[in-house]
């Protein structure tokens, strides 16, 4: 199972300037890819790219060799899941709603769930901490309760290649860590993960690789301890930050400099 990026260029309508360029990469089933990188970097497009979302205009995405535009809907769905940075329901569904909606590749448009498609629901809401809220109106849930539903439908969708853009965003603390050990949990399980994030020190202990876009281009990858150095991180970020190492990880942590302090 290969994801590929080759020589991938997306500009969007009246905007000169393009919105990612150049974009060469290879995911691997099995692995977790970080897409790190300021505002504006590219990376949101980037994923809807690799999701076949958004079409290149110059280059191609391919899955298993395959471009993505070949593939018909239900074949994408079965083998790649996206989950965009917002999600706007049309209607006041509730959380089990959401959730079965995930399972649109398997099954008819005028059946109702079977019980293969119960089961990988219920466990979808086990795996997000979702389940005691199934039965409620997903528009009533908390920001934090409406993201984890999310992840759960991608989940109940079973791809191979899961493509999560900020999932973390809106989430506390203790449930920001729970998901990113869920697609830690995945991706050991042989599927693969890439997933854009802000949060740097999250990518670093829980990815294997950090992609580091910067005005729309790839410009740095590798491990966190790679990517995840001062000169590197200043040069995209535009501050002073400190690298140390994690004391119980062992993988780079990055922290605010702390020098200048008033």
């Amino acid at each position: 199972m290969i994801l590929t990026a080759e020589h991938v260029d997306f500009a969007y309508p009246g905007q000169a300037a393009p919105a990612v360029s150049g974009i060469e990469l290879r995911i691997a089933a099995g692995e977790i890819v970080a897409l790190i990188g300021p505002n504006g970097a590219g990376k949101s497009t980037l994923l809807a790219l690799l999701a076949g979302w958004l079409k290149p205009d110059a280059g191609r995405v391919t899955l298993d060799g395959e471009p993505l535009g070949r593939l018909g809907l239900r074949r994408r769905a079965r083998r790649l899941a996206y989950l965009p940075q917002r999600v706007t329901p049309l209607y006041d569904p509730t959380v089990e709603d959401v959730v079965t909606a995930g399972r649109f590749p398997y099954r008819s448009p005028w059946a109702g769930p079977s019980e293969t498609d119960r089961r990988t629901i219920a466990a979808a809401l086990e795996a997000t901490a979702t389940l005691h809220v199934r039965g409620r109106r997903f528009t009533a849930l908390s920001g934090g309760e409406q993201q984890r539903v999310l992840v759960a439908s991608i989940l109940a969708q079973e791809p191979e290649f899961l493509l999560l853009d900020e999932p973390t965003a809106s989430l506390d603390m203790h449930h920001q860590v729970e998901i990113f050990r869920l697609l830690r949990s995945i991706a050991s399980g042989g599927r693969a993960v890439v997933v854009a994030t802000h949060d740097l020190n999250l990518a670093s202990l829980y990815a294997d690789r950090l992609l580091l876009l910067i005005g729309g281009r790839l410009v740095h990858h590798g491990t966190p301890a790679d990517v995840l150095t001062p000169e590197t991180l200043n040069e995209a970020y535009g501050a002073e930050l400190t690298v140390i190492e994690h004391p119980l990880a062992g993988r780079p942590a990055v922290l605010p400099d702390g020098s200048r302090t008033p």
